[in-house]
């Protein structure tokens, strides 16, 4: 007795574009299908997938029931650069982790807010507190122009005495680089801690300004920029700047 041994039929896709899948499960376009997928409204297995060139086979492909046809918009970030961190480092570790648990924004984070992200305003060398991140061209554009308009706010840890008079100094009186310096608005936010709301502070201004009147600055944050306030973000993390925000 001869024994017939047959091959095993095993019947499974080939791979295809998660954007062709779900063409064929909604019946839309392509361009529909793109906008599905990169505004974060199509999942793979229960995981929210935003590459409509992903590769899928056998796996669940869903759309969300509250899609919508909507491009994603550009957006800005406001982060908490932490104490000792250079801004840059940290903004290359953005992420949806760490956004801040109570942004009001109503914003859904997708991977794509996280990719050409210009940075903003510089921060005070040394400083750390609020950095603006962006992809509107129209806020980066703002912020360019009205630079010389914006008010900048910074805490100032110092150490040391002063005077009446030497804040009155502070205040208006001092020159940098060999020009006089525009009249600011500084004062104690308590015994240890001094704010100062001022506009386009140049590099190294803000020390320079401590170290005339005989103060050691221990460390600066910035916490507001024109109309935005960095709010209770927490160090290392980030918020989204909300639609009715203005700087």
């Amino acid at each position: 007795m001869v024994a017939l041994f047959l091959p095993m039929t095993v019947f499974m896709t080939d791979p295809i574009r998660l954007s062709k899948r779900l063409i064929e499960l909604v019946g839309c376009s392509r361009r529909e299908a793109e906008l599905y997928i990169e505004g974060g409204w199509v999942s793979v297995d229960g995981e929210v997938v935003e590459e409509p060139q992903f590769k899928v086979q056998d796996q669940r492909v869903t759309l969300h029931p509250e899609a919508v046809l909507t491009p994603a918009e550009p957006v800005t970030l406001l982060l908490h650069v932490p104490s000792g961190r250079a801004a840059d480092r940290v903004a290359e570790a953005i992420a949806a982790a760490s956004q801040w648990p109570d942004d009001s924004s109503g914003i859904r984070p997708l991977k794509s807010h996280f990719d050409r992200l210009t940075p903003c305003i510089p921060l005070q060398a040394g400083a750390d507190g609020l950095h603006v991140l962006t992809q509107d061209w129209r806020i980066e554009r703002k912020l360019k122009e009205d630079l010389s308009k914006l008010e900048q706010e910074y805490v100032v840890e110092v150490i040391g005495e002063l005077s009446s008079n030497e804040l009155k100094r502070l205040n208006h009186g001092l020159s940098f680089n060999g020009s006089a310096l525009p009249p600011c608005k500084v004062s104690w936010q308590n015994e240890t801690r001094l704010r100062f709301a001022l506009k386009n502070p140049q590099p190294g201004q803000i020390v320079f300004m401590c170290n005339s009147v005989g103060l050691k600055v221990l460390g600066m944050k910035r916490i507001r920029i024109g109309g935005v306030p960095m709010s209770k973000v927490q160090p290392g993390q980030w918020r989204f700047l909300a639609a009715k925000e203005r700087f």
